[in-house]
C-alpha cells in the first residue's frame, strides 16, 4: 500500500459479547497494512458512528453474532448519513442469514462476509474497493 494507510474501525454493535472473530480481523487487517481501531464490545450505534467520525475512518467493519443486524445496522447507516459521513464504506460480518443480505445492501452495507470468509478475502476486498476519504 502506498501513501497514507486506510483507516478501519471494527465495531461490535449491540449486546453481543463475543469478539474473538473481531479481534482476529483486527490483527489480520493490521498485518495487511491497514490502520485499525477497535471499539470493543457492546457499542451503541451512536458510539460507533461518533468513533468513526472522530477517527476519520475510511471503512467501518461491523461484526455481529446476536441476530440484531436488521435492527442495529439501519440505525448506524442513518446516523452516518445524518452526520454527513455516508461516504464511509460499511462492511459487515458474522452470523447473518443469506436472506438478509439484500436488505443490508439496500440500506448501504457495501459487503457482507459470512462465516468461512478468509481474513485475506476481507483485506483484499478493502484494498480493491475502499479509497482514502478526502
Amino acid at each position: 500500500m502506498t501513501g497514507e494507510k486506510i483507516r478501519v474501525l471494527v465495531a461490535k454493535p449491540g449486546l453481543d459479547g463475543h469478539d474473538r472473530g473481531a479481534k482476529v480481523i483486527c490483527r489480520s487487517l493490521r498485518d495487511a497494512g491497514y490502520e485499525v481501531i477497535y471499539t470493543g464490545l457492546r457499542r451503541t450505534p451512536d458510539e460507533i458512528v461518533n468513533a468513526a467520525v472522530q477517527e476519520d475512518v475510511d471503512v467501518v467493519g461491523l461484526s455481529i453474532l446476536s441476530g440484531a443486524h436488521n435492527e442495529l445496522f439501519p440505525k448506524i447507516m442513518d446516523l452516518l448519513k445524518e452526520k454527513g459521513a455516508d461516504d464511509i464504506a460499511v462492511i459487515a460480518g458474522g452470523i447473518i442469514p443469506d436472506k438478509d443480505i439484500p436488505f443490508l445492501e439496500k440500506i448501504g452495507i457495501s459487503k457482507t462476509f459470512l462465516p468461512g470468509s478468509s481474513t485475506q478475502e476481507i483485506a483484499d476486498w478493502i484494498k480493491k474497493n475502499v479509497r482514502k476519504r478526502p
